[in-house]
C-alpha cells in the first residue's frame, strides 16, 4: 500500500482540469492554443483507457475532487460520455467546460445520463456580433444560447464563464443579470493571462483590473441567488480584506479557492498527458504516461515551490502575500521568474505584519449540531472543507457557538445562492 507524503495530504487535490483534445470548432482571440492546433488537434491525445487510469489515480489524491473535462472543445471527443460515466462511478465530480454550440437537447440528456455534475458554458458578450468576433465564428452566440436553453430544459446545472477584456468590461452588470435570469448557478469572471493567442486581447490595465475586482465584490454582496467569482485574480482576496478587514471570512486563504490554487489544490493535464500547474504555466513537470499522477502531484519540485513560495519584490514584501500571493503565471509570461512580482498588481506594501490566513483550527470553540453535520456530509467532497471553514467563521462572527442547519441556510443564501452549495459547479 502506498502512503501519501504529509505534504500531499496537506495539499489535497480539489480540482483537476483535463484538456481532452486540442481540437475546437471555434478560434477564440484569447485562446492559448494556436490556430493550426485548434483545427487539427494532436495525433497523440490520451486514449479513453489512459484517461480512465488517470481518474483511478486522481481519486486517491483528495476527498472527491472535481474533474473538469475541457479542451479545445471536449464535446468533439466521441468518448466524452464514457469518460464522464467512469469518473462518476468513482464518486468524482465530473464537469464539462464547453463553448456550448454543440449542446443539443439530445447531447445534454446524454451527458446527464452519463452522470455529469454540471457544465461550464462560455459567454463573452450579450451582443451576438461581439461574441462571434471574439469566438471567431459567425452564429456562435445563437448556438450557445440554444445550448443554455437545452441545459435549462433538461435540468442540468450550469455556470457561465465570462472572459473579461476592456472591450466587454462595461457589460459586467448585464452579464450578471443574464446569468441570474437564465438559471446559472455560478458566474465565473476570467481575467486573462497574456499567453498564446491571448496576448492580443489582454488589454485591461492594472488599475482597471483593480476597479473591476471591487465591482465584482460589490455585485456578490448585493446578489443572493448567484455565486459571482473572479478567476485568475488572486488579488480578489486582498481587495475583499481591505474592504472588510474585521471579517474572518476575508481571512480565508486564496489557496482555499478564492485565489490561485495552482499547484496547491489544482493542476491540469494536457491532451498528451503532460502535467502543468495551470494552463498558463506551460512547462510540463512530468507526464502521466511515464509516472503516476499521484507521484507527480506529491513530489514535483515545481508544485512544492508553489506550495511554499519564496516570492520576490513587492509580492515578497507584501503583508497580503499569504492571502493573495499574486498570479505566478503573469511574470513568467512576461519573461520573468515564477516567483517574481505580479505585474498586474497596483498595491504597494505598507510594511505591516503579514496578515495570517484563517487556520483550520481558528474556531475550535465552534461546534456542529448533528443535523448540521449531516447536511455538511451531503456537500460534494471538493467543497466540504471550504464550506466548513466558511460556516465556522460565519457563526463565530455572529457570536454563536454551534453551527446549525439554519446557519448553513443563511450562509448558502449569502454566498452560494438560494439553492445552496449542494451539486453546484465549482
Amino acid at each position: 500500500m502506498n502512503v501519501m507524503p504529509e505534504s500531499a495530504i496537506k495539499n489535497e487535490l480539489s480540482l483537476l482540469a483535463i484538456n481532452l483534445t486540442r481540437r475546437c470548432n471555434l478560434a477564440c482571440d484569447h485562446c492559448y492554443l494556436d490556430a493550426h492546433t485548434l483545427k487539427n488537434g494532436s495525433p497523440s491525445e490520451l486514449a479513453t483507457d489512459e484517461v480512465c487510469r488517470l481518474l483511478d489515480d486522481v481519486v486517491q489524491c483528495g476527498e472527491g475532487p472535481m474533474v473538469v473535462l475541457t479542451g479545445g472543445e471536449p464535446l468533439m471527443r466521441p468518448d466524452l460520455e464514457e469518460i464522464v460515466t467512469y469518473g462518476a462511478g468513482l464518486n468524482l465530480a465530473m464537469v464539462v467546460g464547453t463553448n456550448g454550440i454543440m449542446l443539443t437537447d439530445q447531447r445534454v440528456r446524454s451527458l446527464k445520463l452519463a452522470g455529469v455534475l454540471g457544465l461550464g458554458i462560455s459567454v463573452d458578450s450579450l451582443d451576438p456580433e461581439h461574441h462571434d468576433r471574439f469566438r471567431g465564428r459567425t452564429g456562435a452566440w445563437a448556438k450557445t444560447m440554444t445550448g443554455i436553453e437545452a441545459c435549462h430544459r433538461n435540468d442540468v446545472s450550469f455556470q457561465i464563464h465570462f472572459s473579461i477584456t476592456e472591450s466587454n468590461a462595461h457589460e459586467l452588470p448585464a452579464i450578471i443579470e443574464f446569468a441570474q435570469s437564465c438559471g446559472a448557478r455560478v458566474l465565473n469572471i476570467f481575467f486573462l493571462v497574456c499567453t498564446g493567442r491571448g496576448e492580443s486581447v489582454t488589454d485591461l490595465t492594472p488599475q482597471r483590473y483593480e476597479q473591476i475586482l471591487g465591482e465584482v465584490i460589490e455585485a456578490q454582496e448585493q446578489c443572493s441567488d448567484l455565486i459571482i467569482r473572479a478567476r485568475c485574480a488572486p488579488h480578489f482576496k486582498r481587495v475583499a480584506h481591505q474592504r472588510k478587514p474585521d471579517s474572518d471570512l476575508n481571512r480565508i486563504s486564496g489557496q482555499d479557492g478564492d485565489g490561485c490554487i495552482a499547484g496547491t489544490h489544482y493542476c491540469r493535464i494536457t491532451p498528451e498527458g503532460g502535467l502543468t500547474a495551470c494552463p498558463y504555466i506551460p512547462d510540463e513537470i512530468g507526464n502521466i504516461r511515464h509516472d503516476s499522477f499521484r507521484t507527480l502531484w506529491a513530489t514535483s519540485p515545481v508544485l512544492q515551490l508553489l506550495r511554499e513560495p519564496e516570492l520576490r519584490g513587492t509580492c515578497g514584501a507584501c503583508e497580503y502575500r499569504k492571502l493573495c500571493g499574486g498570479c505566478r503565471a503573469r511574470p513568467l509570461a512576461l519573461g520573468g521568474n515564477l516567483m517574481d512580482p505580479d505585474p498586474w498588481c497596483v498595491y504597494q506594501p505598507r510594511g505591516g505584519s503579514v496578515i495570517q490566513p484563517l487556520s483550520d483550527e481558528a474556531h475550535c470553540d465552534v461546534h456542529w449540531s448533528i443535523e448540521a453535520e449531516q447536511r455538511l456530509d451531503r456537500v460534494p467532497g471538493f467543497l466540504r472543507k471550504m464550506v466548513k471553514k466558511r460556516a465556522e467563521a460565519y457563526v463565530a462572527e455572529l457570536g454563536h457557538t454551534h453551527v446549525t442547519p439554519e446557519h448553513l441556510a443563511e450562509l448558502a443564501a449569502k454566498r452560494f445562492g438560494g439553492s445552496g452549495p449542494r451539486g453546484q459547479v465549482r
